[in-house]
């Protein structure tokens, strides 16, 4: 195992409660399980996607929307979101067998780091979709990341809660492994599949 590139929110970190809720809160102030559960299903595609098929549907604006997001980011620079359950056993075995812990997010680099640095996260190298990359399931960032650190695809692991992050990894010919979320169907392609971080230690040395 020579590197697992990792997606951000929602794999390595557990954002997606506070992000359904504050979009589904935007809709309605007291939001029900049906509206969290709608919400959960677009978020998994991509924030953007759930924020302007959330705004079509319940005649709210997207901007409503958007600032709700924003704001969740910006509560999470004091009250960072939790670590996403054993995500810090696996990356500790892959430091422990030589490999590197990678990041490919489409989250902008400064907020990137700073969550990863709340969270004390021990991440090797990161790359950006503002920083030129167009997002996935485009494997620019994936591609970028095995040439600057000269990794061969077939050493590699890349590990992602939406359909668009194992889609990249496959079209970078890395093994892709889908975390699923309960209760909400996902398309993996022809990755594996886990219920959970620590499904993923099996996988490593594969």
């Amino acid at each position: 195992m020579q590197a697992l590139i990792w997606d951000l929110g929602g794999t390595l970190a557990d954002t997606y409660p506070d992000v359904d809720r504050a979009l589904a809160s935007a809709i309605d102030p007291r939001p029900g399980s049906e509206l969290l559960g709608e919400v959960a299903r677009l978020t998994r595609v991509s924030s953007s996607h759930a924020i302007s098929t959330l705004a079509g549907r319940h005649h709210v604006s997207e901007h409503r929307l958007r600032t709700a997001y924003e704001a969740t980011k910006q509560h999470w620079q004091e009250h960072p979101p939790p670590v996403t359950e054993g995500a810090r056993a696996l990356l500790a075995a892959v430091r422990e067998r030589g490999g590197m812990n990678l990041v490919s997010t489409h989250r902008d680099r400064e907020s990137a780091q700073a969550l990863i640095a709340a969270l004390d996260l021990p991440i090797d190298d990161l790359v950006c979709a503002p920083d030129g990359y167009p997002r996935k399931p485009d494997p620019a960032m994936v591609l970028a990341l095995l040439e600057r650190h000269e990794l061969p695809p077939e050493g590699c692991l890349a590990v992602g809660d939406r359909p668009a992050d194992v889609a990249a990894a496959a079209a970078a010919d890395v093994r892709g492994v889908l975390l699923e979320t309960p209760g909400v169907p996902l398309e993996a392609g022809g990755a594996a599949r886990v219920g959970a971080l620590r499904e993923v230690l099996d996988l490593l040395d594969g």
